[in-house]
């Protein structure tokens, strides 16, 4: 369900929050404590918040998780998920190098691949962590990122052993700059979904976002045009304040280049309606599900990284969704993203570890957690539990 924010009062300056039992309460910062409140000004100022928020939450409870765009996330899989279900979806960090310097970007923590001389997994590290995920029965789908992981001198033979494994969605992350014929062997061997940046609608500013590196805004864009006539394509476009103009025009682009789908990436927490989105035309955005879903909660004002007060103490995602970085099993790979510690190593039990920190850990009181979480998985998990 959507998530309820704290509201401070213009007029006595107290952090407000409706608790769900009829009772309006002041959050005592630095005490950690709450007490009720009589400020009339601060009641009808959060009585107001809180019919908007219902309204919200309404939204999301007719909302099918499956109507999103995600295509691993259901309704389904939300309310029949255990400690005991299969594993549904895996990413696999397998490699540092990128050939691309972009701004934005921070890398892989150091313990990732820690003292390799190559820093990347191996392809019997590869296969053993498909066995892994897959040993009850095939994965739905299975994402190789990097780095660059087209760069992987065994990419291919990794694509090939996952589709042999019997793994329907075979995804890869790419900057997008590879030779197309490195990418036709990838579609050849079985990779069937690919994402793809594209941070401008320019060559001078796609080429300054790659970290300066001249005409390779032009290669991403041929590739992205040409592997969309081929099989399921997705860009992702980082969206900032700084950016909102640009970023209108970069999506109308992106959609013009026959893909799939258009994630939206926003580079910081957002609790303001960005109304200046409504300028995205209905056709475009009623082409591209993830992209609709993204936007709505821009407009609303809903929060797209982070938690908010309402929303689950728990990651059930965890349950059969999974991360390995170097020789380390992450919570999700945006807690690997933002350097968080992973929950353990890679070996056969990792699974129970998984079912451990889920049972022992209030996400509300996990910094990455209660700033970074997507609110596609905040949706997910607030089903889920």
């Amino acid at each position: 369900m959507a998530g309820m924010d704290y509201v401070s009062c213009n007029e006595c300056g107290k952090r407000l929050f409706y608790d769900g039992n009829g009772v309006i309460r002041e959050y005592m910062y630095s005490a950690k404590t709450t007490k009720s409140l009589t400020c009339d000004h601060c009641i009808s100022k959060l009585k107001k918040k809180i019919e908007k928020l219902k309204n919200m939450i309404e939204e999301d409870i007719k909302m099918k998780l499956e109507d999103i765009g995600f295509y691993t996330l259901s309704d389904k899989r939300a309310y029949n998920t255990t400690i005991d279900s299969q594993m549904q979806r895996c990413e696999m960090i397998i490699n540092e190098y990128c050939n691309f310097k972009c701004p934005y970007c921070k890398g892989l923590a150091n313990e990732v691949f820690s003292d390799r001389k190559r820093k990347e997994l191996t392809i019997e590290e590869i296969k053993q962590n498909i066995d892994l995920w897959c040993d009850n029965g095939p994965l739905v789908n299975i994402r190789f990122s990097g780095g660059e992981p087209t760069y992987h001198k065994d990419i291919i033979e990794a694509i090939r052993y996952s589709k042999e494994k019997g793994i329907k969605r075979i995804a890869i992350s790419t900057n997008g700059s590879n030779k197309k014929e490195m990418y036709q062997r990838l579609i050849d061997a079985g990779c069937n979904d690919f994402s793809i940046s594209l941070d401008a609608d320019n060559a001078l500013m796609g080429d300054n976002m790659a970290g300066g590196i001249k005409d390779s805004w032009l290669k991403v864009v041929d590739n992205i045009k040409w592997i969309s006539k081929i099989t399921y394509v997705t860009v992702g476009v980082v969206l900032e304040l700084k950016n909102i103009d640009t970023f209108i025009g970069i999506v109308n682009y992106a959609s013009s280049l026959g893909v799939a789908d258009i994630r939206v990436i926003p580079s910081a927490q957002w609790d303001k309606p960005l109304t200046e989105l409504t300028n995205i035309k209905n056709s475009v955005l009623n082409k591209h599900p993830i992209l609709k879903y993204r936007v709505a909660n821009f407009i609303k004002g809903k929060k797209i990284r982070g938690l908010s007060y309402s929303d689950a103490n728990s990651c059930p995602l965890i349950l059969d969704d999974s991360v390995i970085a170097g020789g380390y099993h992450y919570p999700c790979v945006i807690y690997m993203r933002e350097q968080g510690n992973p929950i353990g190593t890679v070996k056969k039990d990792m699974r129970a570890e998984r079912i451990e920190w889920f049972k022992n850990t209030n996400t509300h009181n996990d910094k990455i957690c209660t700033k970074n979480c997507l609110d596609v998985c905040v949706d997910y998990n607030n089903k889920a539990t």
